[in-house]
């Protein structure tokens, strides 16, 4: 079937996506927009995984206040080059991680960050309670690796929803950038701080 331009601008609009590309998966897709979509969406994320090696010496530092004054956040993210530093997508999605930092009070970027104190220290923890609620001896060590799983999902940023969409994780949120900007995206670090408690850094 012919793919006309408006279609093939649609398509650039809501992926990113290059024109050649994106009239390639609108032919193999017949037409259809959401299913040309999601094999941009598929093979802009497989690029993705190959680019999260590439060297990031570049990049932004973003500074987010809320709640009136009372939390602050830093925040460095790099990218590959200064030109996609200066880019639009990029701010906006190191502004993005900031935010996401001041709601939902990460404690590591990644969960290599989470030394074998802390997490001695949960499964510890975690261990009493099940049995302190019955649970057989049996399946406890199942039940503290799946609450291990959960404190992941709560404390390491790139494992966490993302606050402005659940749906997705934050590191979800940063292979699409990938794949739509086309360099390698690390977030390296941030602080938080808290009125009256203190910061809180990752590095």
């Amino acid at each position: 079937m012919a793919i006309t331009a408006q279609q093939v601008k649609e398509l650039r609009e809501r992926t990113g996506a290059g024109m050649m590309d994106c009239k390639k998966a609108l032919v193999e897709a017949d037409g259809d927009i959401d299913k040309a979509v999601e094999a941009l969406r598929t093979s802009g994320l497989a690029a993705a995984e190959k680019k999260s090696g590439r060297a990031t010496a570049e990049g932004l530092i973003e500074s987010y206040i809320h709640a009136g004054g009372k939390i602050g956040v830093l925040v460095e993210v790099n990218c590959e080059t200064d030109f996609v530093a200066r880019t639009e997508d990029f701010q906006e999605l190191v502004k993005d991680v900031a935010m996401h930092v001041a709601a939902a009070d990460p404690r590591f970027v990644r969960r290599e960050e989470v030394t074998e104190d802390v997490l001695d220290r949960e499964r510890r923890i975690f261990r009493e309670q099940a049995l302190a609620e019955g649970k057989p001896e049996n399946i406890v060590d199942r039940i503290v690796e799946g609450k291990i799983g959960k404190y992941y999902s709560e404390c390491v940023l790139l494992e966490q929803s993302f606050v402005k969409d659940p749906d997705k994780t934050v590191e979800d949120l940063i292979k699409e950038k990938i794949a739509k900007i086309g360099e390698n995206i690390q977030i390296a670090r941030f602080v938080r701080f808290q009125l009256g408690s203190g910061g809180e850094a990752s590095e």
